[in-house]
């Protein structure tokens, strides 16, 4: 589906299966991700695992499962384990890291084009989205901050793709009022502010 700003939501999150799952098109995929990040989440933040705990936990019971399948198998004649020569596809992280390779990219890009003072707007609400982002950061865990980060990523973008016909024209308003809250601040408090006249310099 296309917003009324004239980009397709699956082709601003990049396309491919990255964006199908942030847009919930493969659901199989993203509950299995949601509820992998949520478990991820409640063992660090709220068990207090440490990772390499947790690592080692994992790791033993694991190797204890394998190991009761693999002396099931030879005494009541099932079928063995088959270990895979690769477990997991090299495609599957070359399209991940290519995905955020170039998302980071792109952020970068437009934080430095926003710096360069071209949309004062958009200057004046990156400055103060960075600084409530600092303030939180000081109160809320690095995982904490990342999980919520994450379950934005899982909803934000399904929830805009499903109901964009009505939240468009909201954020049309309030870009609209934004603009217009700069022009009156730019004209009675920013042109007044006096500029000393350039000099030029006299070859001696």
């Amino acid at each position: 589906m296309t917003s009324h700003f004239g980009r397709d939501v699956h082709e601003v999150l990049g396309g491919g299966k990255v964006a199908d799952v942030l847009l919930w098109r493969n659901r199989i995929v993203s509950a299995a991700l949601l509820i992998g990040m949520t478990a991820i989440w409640f063992l660090f933040e709220v068990v207090e695992y440490s990772f390499v705990t947790l690592f080692c936990h994992i790791s033993i019971t694991a190797m204890l499962l394998f190991f009761l399948w693999c002396t099931g198998a030879e005494i009541f004649r099932w079928n063995p384990p088959k270990i895979p020569e690769i477990i997991l596809q090299e495609y599957a992280f070359s399209e991940v890291a290519s995905t955020f390779h170039t998302r980071f990219n792109q952020f970068l890009s437009k934080l430095l084009e926003i710096a360069c003072g071209k949309d004062p707007p958009l200057f004046f609400l990156a400055i103060f989205s960075l600084y409530i982002l600092s303030v939180v950061g000081t109160y809320v865990s690095f995982l904490n901050l990342l999980y919520f980060g994450f379950l934005c990523m899982e909803t934000l973008p399904f929830l805009y793709d499903r109901y964009q016909d009505d939240v468009d024209p909201l954020v049309g308003d309030v870009i609209r009022e934004i603009r217009s809250k700069y022009r009156n601040f730019d004209s009675n408090f920013l042109n007044k502010i006096p500029r000393g006249t350039v000099k030029e310099k006299k070859g001696r």
